[in-house]
């Protein structure tokens, strides 16, 4: 039993007389030797175990021929931002890791994320996450696309079925429209750029509504149209965006954020034409609802016509003046009546008027007399006529001016004097002033 216990030990430390390891020194060793090494796998997720209660996540990878458990604590889980599923292909940064007691290894995954058309996906849905929680997808600001454009604007590539395929339908369905095509590309990294220019292209001309579209294609051919800013111009474009992208199964942000979704270029070209069968319909409807109104507007208005015929004033036509010529009667009768009673009293009070003026007018016209004749002799004695009588003249120059200093009339100037029977005619000779007097 000493041996035994001593030969136990021995293993115990790793070795013997055989050199055997125990199993426990060989996980260890296992261990030691895995976990140094830091590596990064691609798989796809085959099984997925994320609980609440758990304090990791917990899944399976594979490829063709190998599978290998994974563990992920939470708080690298959540720092990835992803939630892993079934079927994805993922990316991975880690380290293997065993445990002993139940002898599993594990792969300890420091890091996650989508691998090829999964991490296009994932960016995908955070841009589609964000325009939605900004409302660009909301169903209550897309517009209405106009039953008849006149301009129908098409963005797509010109050497592609796509444009043959709209062009086709809209001349079948409604060859009046005027389309206006902008060719842009519509795969790799400028096509997003050129769709947007397209866009403002077909607007400036007049389009009344365009349309965006491309055929089939994978994903990765599809993403221009997943493009965040592109997504952003058709939300902003004045008119309706109806999208045709790829085929019916696949859906671009785009296709969320225009005012319409076809699922196809030629079923966007149907959505913006109404089809002639449509047309000889409501041509009909329209001319029989025209007929329709045109007769009852003539049976109310013949109805009217009728009413207003039997009113009194058209079968007699007096009536109309019959109140105004009453009226005047009335008027014409009381004239009558009132106006000799006037006169009398007019003629009475012009009787009294003329008695009393007859009583005041000598007293009035005395006191008036004295006044004319004191005015009268006043303006006799400062008339220049009478000043004339009495031997004065009065000198103007040819001018009419009164001549009242010998500087008015030079030497051989015409003179006119005033006397008391009439006017002379003179030029002056000399002058004398009053200094010469002196």
């Amino acid at each position: 039993m000493g041996f035994e216990r001593e030969d136990n030990a021995s293993f115990a430390r790793g070795g013997g007389e055989s050199g055997a390891m125990t199993v426990s020194a060989a996980m260890a060793l296992a261990k030691g030797a895995l976990e140094s090494l830091t590596v990064t796998i691609v798989g796809e997720v085959s099984e997925v175990s994320v609980k609440a209660g758990y304090k990791a996540a917990y899944f399976t990878v594979k490829d063709s021929s190998a599978a290998l458990p994974c563990m992920m604590w939470n708080n690298r889980y959540r720092a990835a931002g992803i939630q892993l599923a079934v079927g994805q292909l993922v990316q991975m940064t880690g380290r293997f890791t065993l445990y002993a007691a139940k002898g599993r290894m594990n792969f300890d995954v420091f890091s996650v994320a989508l691998a090829g058309e999964g991490d296009l996906r994932l960016r995908v849905a955070n841009i589609a996450r964000k325009l939605q929680a900004e409302g660009l997808m909301d169903p209550a600001r897309k517009r209405a696309i106009p039953e008849m454009p006149e301009r129908i604007g098409l963005v797509t590539s010109p050497r592609s079925a796509a444009v043959h395929d709209v062009l086709r339908t809209l001349r079948r369905r409604f060859p009046v429209a005027n389309v206006l095509v902008a060719g842009v590309p519509v795969e790799g990294v400028n096509a997003p750029a050129g769709i947007i220019e397209g866009l403002r292209a077909v607007v400036r001309q007049g389009a009344q509504v365009v349309l965006v579209v491309r055929g089939g294609g994978s994903f990765e051919d599809l993403m221009p149209f997943n493009d965040e800013a592109l997504a952003r111009a058709i939300a902003a474009c004045p008119v309706p965006v109806v999208t045709g992208i790829g085929h019916e199964v696949d859906t671009s942000i785009a296709d969320m954020v225009s005012d319409m979704r076809a699922s196809t270029p030629t079923a966007a070209a149907e959505a913006v034409s109404p089809s002639r069968e449509s047309l000889d319909a409501l041509f009909a409807a329209r001319s029989e609802s025209l007929r329709n109104s045109s007769g009852n507007m003539v049976g109310q208005l013949r109805a009217r016509l009728a009413t207003i015929a039997d009113r009194p004033v058209f079968s007699d036509p007096m009536q109309l003046f019959a109140g105004d010529a009453q009226a005047l009667d009335i008027a014409s009768e009381r004239m009558a009546r009132a106006l000799p009673n006037i006169i009398v009293r007019n003629r009475q009070a012009l009787e009294a008027d003329k008695a009393r003026l007859a009583v005041a007018g000598p007293n009035l016209l005395g006191r008036f007399d004295n006044q004319m004749r004191s005015g009268a002799a006043r303006l006799h004695d400062l008339s220049p006529i009478a000043v004339l009588g009495r031997g004065y003249s009065i000198t103007r120059t040819q001018e009419g001016a009164i001549v009242r200093s010998v500087e008015q009339a030079p030497v051989g100037s015409g003179i006119e004097v005033s006397v008391s029977d009439g006017v002379l005619q003179c030029e002056v000779t000399r002058q004398i002033g009053a200094e010469h007097e002196r």
